[in-house]
């Protein structure tokens, strides 16, 4: 879990951009893998950003679907409500391919959508001619680096040279977001996890003579210091006397969000906005401070506390270091944030940087 891959029960992963840096996380093996050329595509989990912030920090393209368009089956569960498996590819046909063979209905997983199967290949046409992009101040945020700010506005722009028109627009509940998410996964987290015990997958600490003790012990030295201290804000957030407080406020703050979008995008066809309002940063950085490292993720949480699609596409540099672009819709949108993605990448360079290694 977190933003920059560090807290990986092996090792930290490195950016291939720059091996002294995170790859941003937490599916950073999956963005840097494919960054790195050691595979064509991958699949990461995205819970507030997992897919995109790393796919951004990378240089590629990475996918988050609608909620229930891929099934869950499978993924050891970090937040059920909010989790969603997605590809990441060198461009953004790698990741229509991936999402045709990986969408679609599943009986083993009851918030699978029962939809009719799609060829999300088939909408690549790169016309975006009339799309309406709203832009959301909310998203640029203070603290944002002056390189990421540039190469998004940069980026924008060329939306508009495509024939898409730009507006304005406000989703205010977003500055409740963080905190929001950062009580309703670690709770479900904290639900989840109560199920890990080394039995039946994972992690398995087996030399004492003692069940219970290894149990124990199995999950002393499988979870790290990160999903640690998830377990226990969410154990806190849903203890008696504090649920009302917490995760029920939540809850209603989430709807409020859901809401928000859902007025925006009757104005709009799509947004866009920074995916990660930095580029890559050292390892190690931010490890002694995890509001730091939380706010990382300000650009994409929102989107999975209301069930969106997004993707993160590869739009320019700062400092030498990847810059992502995010586009965001409405429920089942999928094919036409390809599309507009497919559009911009058709008119740009970006997604064909590689890194020197």
């Amino acid at each position: 879990m977190g933003s920059s891959c560090e807290n990986s029960a092996f090792f930290p992963t490195h950016n291939p951009w720059d091996l002294n840096r995170v790859p941003g996380g937490s599916s950073g093996g999956a963005a840097a893998s494919v960054a790195a050329d050691e595979t064509i595509v991958a699949l990461g989990s995205d819970t507030g950003g997992s897919i995109r912030q790393p796919a951004s920090l990378c240089g590629v393209v990475g996918l988050k679907p609608t909620y229930g368009r891929v099934s869950r089956y499978g993924l050891v569960a970090f937040a059920s409500s909010l989790d969603q498996i997605g590809p990441v590819g060198k461009d953004v046909m790698d990741c229509a391919i991936t999402l045709n063979a990986i969408a679609g209905y599943d009986s083993r997983d009851s918030t699978s959508l029962n939809l009719p199967s799609t060829d999300f290949t088939a909408g690549l046409t790169g016309d975006i001619k009339g799309v309406r992009i709203g832009i959301p101040r909310e998203y640029f945020v203070e603290g944002m680096e002056p390189g990421v700010r540039s190469a998004v506005e940069t980026a924008i722009k060329e939306l508009e040279g495509l024939g898409a028109s730009v507006e304005p627009v406000s989703l205010p509940t977003t500055e409740y977001a963080l905190a929001c998410y950062y009580i309703i996964a670690p709770s479900e987290c904290s639900a989840n996890l109560a199920r890990y015990d080394g039995v039946k997958f994972g992690y398995s600490y087996q030399d004492t003579p003692d069940m219970w003790k290894a149990m124990e012990t199995t999950r002393q030295l499988g979870f790290g210091p990160e999903v640690k201290r998830r377990i226990m804000l969410g154990t806190y957030a849903l203890s008696a006397g504090y649920y009302d407080a917490y995760y029920l406020k939540a809850q209603q703050v989430r709807t409020l969000i859901r809401q928000d979008f859902d007025r925006v995008f009757e104005q709009v066809d799509a947004l866009v906005t920074p995916t990660s309002p930095v580029v890559a940063f050292p390892l190690g950085e931010k490890m002694a401070d995890p509001l730091q490292m939380y706010l990382i993720d300000v650009c994409t949480l929102p989107i999975n506390i209301a069930g969106l699609p997004a993707m993160s596409v590869p739009c320019g540099f700062s400092e030498g270091l990847p810059v992502g672009m995010q586009l965001i819709g409405p429920h089942l949108s999928e094919e036409r944030l390809l599309n507009m993605a497919y559009a911009y990448e058709q008119a740009t360079e970006w997604h064909k940087a590689r890194p020197g290694i």
